[in-house]
């Protein structure tokens, strides 16, 4: 997984994106490796890594330490998460008797430690645990309020659900960016196991049936289907697009080739 994943950030380093997040397993299960993965990015690429950090099994002091080490190793980005708890828990968030208990508190202890760039995630569909959008609005709004830059949806079919979401967030006096999540289906059927908060069209699922054998072609639909949802979205002013690549490039790469954007050209 490893060696797949350095294999889709040499792939598309050439494309120049803005940042590119590293994210770890339920509870930190894989934060050591995210942690040598962020490091090696900043010491053998020219991209800009964003390390994922949650309040899920760490201390305050932990998650500290964490941060120093970010901090002194160059990475400047972090996409700040409650998160989501190990399955063993009966995915019900707990938290640490000496953590953070939400995303907001987590931002504004990093925020005092260190002028960190903070990402956070938003929900254009709500948060399964929210106990309305409203209340979901409210964390995001607590969570930008606590000095994140920006905000980075939860993925979405629909452009019409993520329009009426910034119409929203808006109202509710949100300015800050919220750049739009796209998930290139590579597995539809575990895009439907993800989708617990998210509409899934019956356009879509009726585009994928019967290719869940067929790969080559299953890869072609997904590139189109994400480009189209780009355009639109394109069509409505977005300027700014977070692809989730799940450690795969071809999507990705292929996507933004649909809608335009080439290599940039290296310097001799």
């Amino acid at each position: 997984m490893e060696e797949q994943l350095w294999d889709a950030i040499t792939q598309l380093e050439p494309l120049a994106p803005s940042f590119v997040s590293v994210t770890y397993g339920a509870g930190g299960s894989t934060r050591e490796r995210t942690h040598a993965t962020v490091s090696r990015i900043v010491r053998e690429t020219s991209l800009v890594p964003a390390a994922h950090l949650t309040c899920v099994a760490a201390s305050k002091g932990e998650i500290a330490e964490i941060a120093d080490q970010y901090w002194h190793a160059g990475v400047r980005s972090i996409v700040a998460l409650r998160g989501d708890p190990p399955p063993a828990d009966g995915g019900s968030f707990t938290p640490h008797p000496e953590g953070f208990a939400s995303a907001a508190e987590l931002v504004a202890g990093l925020k005092a430690q260190h002028d960190f760039d903070i990402s956070v995630a938003a929900y254009p569909e709500v948060h399964p645990e929210a106990v309305d959008a409203s209340a979901d609005l409210d964390n995001l709004k607590r969570k930008l309020d606590s000095g994140a830059n920006r905000a980075i949806t939860q993925f979405f079919f629909s452009p019409e659900a993520y329009f009426r979401f910034l119409d929203k967030a808006l109202a509710a006096g949100i300015s800050a960016p919220i750049l739009p999540g796209i998930m290139p289906v590579t597995n539809f059927a575990a895009i439907r196991r993800m989708s617990a908060n998210t509409e899934i069209p019956a356009w879509m699922e009726a585009m994928f049936e019967g290719l869940d054998e067929r790969p080559g072609p299953r890869a072609l639909v997904a590139a189109v289907v994400a480009a189209d949802l780009c355009r639109r979205l394109y069509e409505g002013g977005v300027r700014d697009f977070h692809f989730y690549t799940l450690n795969r490039a071809e999507q990705a790469y292929a996507v933004c080739h649909l809608l335009g954007l080439r290599p940039k050209e290296t310097a001799a």
